[in-house]
Order: structure tokens, then C-alpha cells, then sequence
């Protein structure tokens, strides 16, 4: 069983989402190559963050998306539509004082603003050009261009979606108050399918499909799904990264050098996997220790990774789609 009890499994059922999540992440993490967790560091941390031994819980009213809510929820789905490109965050042109996630959030809101709601036709007829004028990028025949391009497809993907769905608002609906039944809902888009294959065995972490349902909550302060305490951090590569400055990861040496120069790792290769799945088995661990959802302690240190003394470091980059 271990120091911080089984894993949030029904082992009587067939894996959920969020489970499939959970074991493949801890199974690559007990043959780990390229990442160790030092669990002595994960409880000062915990101590550290405040966490313990009384956690404070967000608390919202339960409640259901109405009709009038199809603009406010179209927006929640397209800004996960377009909630990756970390790894381009370098090179892209950022707003002063906004990192590379806030500004394309930020650019995507006032897009809204000035020319009404989305909806899926606009959605299904969006363009790289014009990814370009809403997220104010240059198209240079290289990877800003692609970056573009990756969103004109999201944004698409997301209109074909909600074309079937008749909305957001269904959408939503059809979840049954369900964030793995949504996640899985969004899977039916390409870049929700996130997948990885280590050793011939898959390594689910279904990112975006999972922090959906979170985002959806933080819009609207509402609760709208019963399940939120069943979803499993939301690996990308801030989480980690702060868990590698507050000396809970340990990353081998080379890796760390490949990191700290700046090297683009490749998606879907060992490093990149492990670091993620050490995300998420520490995320885990964290549960066990304070009470606190994956969702809130995600966030935890997803804010916390935005201080100076973390932006300082590198993190790893990866060009993916995923994050």
C-alpha cells in the first residue's frame, strides 16, 4: 500500500479517466529513469505551503449551466482550446507583465468582447490569419506560424464539437455533472487525446480534457460537476518545474543540463513523460497528506511556479499540443 495509502482506484469497475491517469502515471514513476521523487522534500512542502493539518476547501453552490450562459461557456471551452503551446512561450510576443498563457487568454477575451459570441460556426470557419490578428503574432514561416495554425485547428475542432453537441450549454449538460464524463466528451477532438507510450504502454494525462471542468467551476463560482475530487493534476511543465525548485524532483544530470540550456525536449520521449507522471504521482501524494483536491493543489503550485524565484530557473519546453 505504501506510506500514502492505495491509489484512488475502483479496481471492481472499468478504470476511469482519471484513473487510467493515476496508474499509468504511477507505473512509470516506480521504473522511472530520469526523475525521482524525494518524499521527505513533498512533506515540507506540504508543511511548508500551509496545507497542513486543516485544509480549507473551495466551496461552491451547486448548480446547472442555463441557456443564457451558451456565450460565457462557449468562451471556457475555447480558451482550453487553445490552452497549450508552453513550449513556444519563448518566442512568441508576450503582453508586458503577462506570461505567454495569459496573453493568449487575454487576447481571446477581448477578441469576444469586441465582436460577440462564439459560436460553432465561427468557430469551424477560424484561420491561421486570423489566429494571428486575435493573438497578435506574427506569421514567420516558422514555429510562431505553427503555433497559429495549431490553434486555427483547435478553435475548429472545437466548432465541429459544439456543432454536434448543439452548443456549449448542451455540451455541458450531456456530462451529467460529470468532469471525467465531460473530459471524455472532449476527447472526441484530436488534441484531447493526451496519450503518451513509454516501454509499449500507454501514459494517460488527458491535461486539457481534465482542467475543463475546473476552469467551467472558476468561471461561473459554481459547482457543476460532483466528481471534482476525482481529477488528478493537470500535467504541463509548471508544476513540475516547481517541484524541481523546491527540491522535491530530482532530475538525472544531463537531463537538467538539456533543461537548464534550454533544450526543447521531444514530445512523447522518456524525459518528457516522466516529468509529467512525477507531476502527477506528486500531486497524488500531496491528497494523501493534506485532504486538499488534486484541482486546488494543482493550482497551488501552478501560482506559486509564477513568482520570480521560479521564473528565474528554466523550465522544460516542449512543443506540443497537449500543454
Amino acid at each position: 500500500m505504501g506510506k500514502y495509502g492505495p491509489l484512488r482506484t475502483d479496481p471492481t469497475t472499468e478504470p476511469s479517466l482519471s484513473q487510467r491517469v493515476r496508474t499509468t502515471c504511477a507505473r512509470v514513476m516506480a521504473q522511472s529513469q530520469m526523475v525521482a521523487i524525494d518524499d521527505d522534500a513533498l512533506e515540507r512542502l506540504a508543511d511548508g505551503l500551509g496545507l497542513l493539518p486543516e485544509p480549507t476547501k473551495t466551496v461552491w453552490p451547486e448548480a446547472e449551466l442555463a441557456d443564457r450562459d451558451e456565450g460565457s461557456a462557449a468562451l471556457v471551452l475555447a480558451l482550453d482550446a487553445i490552452n497549450f503551446g508552453s513550449g513556444y512561450h519563448d518566442i512568441v510576443r508576450k503582453r508586458p507583465g503577462l506570461s505567454g498563457a495569459r496573453t493568449m487568454a487575454a487576447s481571446l477575451r477581448e477578441h469576444v468582447a469586441r465582436t460577440g459570441p462564439l459560436t460553432a460556426e465561427r468557430l469551424q470557419s477560424v484561420t491561421v490569419g486570423e489566429c494571428s490578428r486575435i493573438f497578435g503574432q506574427d506569421l514567420d514561416a516558422g514555429a510562431v506560424e505553427e503555433l497559429m495554425a495549431r490553434f486555427a485547428i483547435g478553435l475548429c475542432d472545437l466548432g465541429a464539437l459544439l456543432g454536434e453537441r448543439e452548443g456549449a450549454v448542451r455540451l455541458i449538460r450531456s456530462a451529467g455533472r460529470s468532469a471525467e464524463r465531460l473530459a471524455e466528451i472532449l476527447t472526441a477532438m484530436p488534441y484531447y487525446r493526451d496519450v503518451a507510450s513509454l516501454d509499449g504502454a500507454p501514459v494517460a494525462f488527458y491535461k486539457r480534457a481534465q482542467i475543463t471542468a475546473a476552469d467551467l467551476c472558476r468561471e461561473f463560482q459554481q459547482r457543476l460537476f460532483d466528481d471534482l475530487d476525482q481529477l488528478t493534476a493537470f500535467a504541463d511543465n509548471l508544476v513540475p518545474h516547481v517541484l524541481r525548485v523546491d527540491g522535491v524532483l530530482r532530475y538525472d544530470p544531463a537531463l537538467a543540463r538539456s533543461i537548464d540550456n534550454g533544450t526543447l525536449l521531444d514530445p512523447g520521449r522518456r524525459p518528457e513523460i516522466e516529468l509529467r507522471a512525477a507531476a502527477v504521482v506528486c500531486i497524488e501524494r500531496l491528497v494523501a497528506l493534506t485532504g486538499r483536491t488534486a484541482m486546488d493543489l494543482d493550482l497551488i503550485l501552478w501560482e506559486r511556479g509564477g513568482s520570480p524565484h521560479y521564473k528565474a530557473i528554466p523550465r522544460h519546453r516542449t512543443r506540443s499540443v497537449f500543454y
